[in-house]
């Protein structure tokens, strides 16, 4: 079976083939990275347009990457939610054109459900039940898989999302964007035991997070010391989010009986996340399952792998191949 992926869901026109669920074909991502750098953040109308102009480009190649051609297809995936509205509107509407015009099935995946099945294109037979984190930009939630498609949400952030935390301590010190990966390069550097950030972990029985007191900590520091070492900040920073991250996730797997763990999203890529998590897992034998780096951000062989086990999980026959009408763009779309 072959699967036919897009996701414009930010700032990524992603499109990508994949086949039985887990073998990449192709993963074509046009990023925007120039277009939004100078302004220190996306600017969703100029999202937009840049998906306006790369989405044709971009599925061509993964098809022509893939050397299959549109009639090949036998599912459309597209993200229809979480994200920018314009964005994600630009690849919903190429791909229900293109499965009607096609008479091809098509399904609507949830951004987030796409970045826990990234684990599933490496490692199709991870077990279930698991643990997963879902850390990115705008998300951090821990949820409970009880089986394909089907998801318990046991915690998630009262506030900033840990990317957004990189992001915002980034501006503060004036280094860029995207903050996640200056900041850890940065860290590489200074000592992660120089500043005792505070650890929001809230009441013993929660799952939660909490990061927009260790944003504002970092905020006082470096207005009281004025000649603070950049490296140390960033380092005891990103040593402070982490490990709430991996504290939380392990307790979660502990308190609910299940020995492994998925980690997803973007902030997923930060090596300290990845192994921190590895050595706390094997303290309490655990196991871990964490996609490369390039799945763990924004791609469209996720939602490819995603729409796969979708499309398994609903009896879809003949007649259903045109609801799709009805799906629409959710900006704040939630998995649970």
């Amino acid at each position: 079976m072959l699967i036919l992926g897009i996701e414009t869901s930010c700032d990524e026109t992603a499109a990508s083939v994949i086949e039985d669920g887990y073998k990449i074909k192709s993963n074509i991502i046009s990023s925007q990275f120039d277009v939004h750098e100078k302004y220190g953040g996306i600017v969703p109308e100029l999202a937009c347009r840049k998906h306006i102009e790369n989405i044709d480009i971009v599925i061509s190649a993964a098809l022509n990457e893939s050397q299959v051609s549109l009639k090949d297809i036998d599912l459309i995936a597209v993200t229809h939610g979480p994200g920018l509205i314009g964005s994600l509107l630009v690849g919903l509407s190429t791909a229900k054109g293109m499965a009607y015009a096609l008479n091809k099935p098509l399904v609507g995946i949830n951004h987030i459900e796409g970045h826990i099945y990234a684990n599933f294109l490496e490692e199709p037979k991870t077990p279930l039940p698991s643990i997963a984190l879902v850390v990115s930009g705008g998300h951090t939630e821990l949820y409970v898989i009880k089986k394909h498609c089907e998801y318990k949400l046991i915690g998630r952030t009262r506030d900033d999302a840990a990317g957004e935390a990189f992001d915002k301590v980034a501006k503060m010190l004036k280094l860029g964007f995207p903050g996640g990966p200056i900041i850890e390069n940065l860290a590489r550097k200074g000592n992660p035991n120089h500043i005792e950030f505070p650890r929001a972990l809230m009441s013993k029985d929660s799952f939660d997070f909490s990061f927009s007191g260790l944003k504002t900590a970092v905020s006082y520091y470096i207005k009281k010391n004025k000649n603070f070492v950049l490296e140390d900040v960033a380092a005891s920073f990103q040593e402070a989010l982490i490990d709430v991250l991996v504290t939380k996730t392990i307790k979660a797997s502990i308190k609910e009986g299940i020995k492994d763990i998925i980690l997803a999203g973007g902030v997923a890529s930060n090596n300290l996340l990845r192994k921190e998590m590895l050595k706390k897992a094997m303290e309490k034998e655990l196991r871990i399952h964490i996609p490369k780096p390039l799945l763990c951000t924004d791609n469209a062989a996720m939602v490819a792998c995603a729409g796969y086990y979708r499309f398994k999980d609903k009896d879809f026959d003949k007649d259903s191949f045109f609801d799709f009408l009805d799906l629409d763009a959710v900006a704040n779309l939630r998995l649970v």
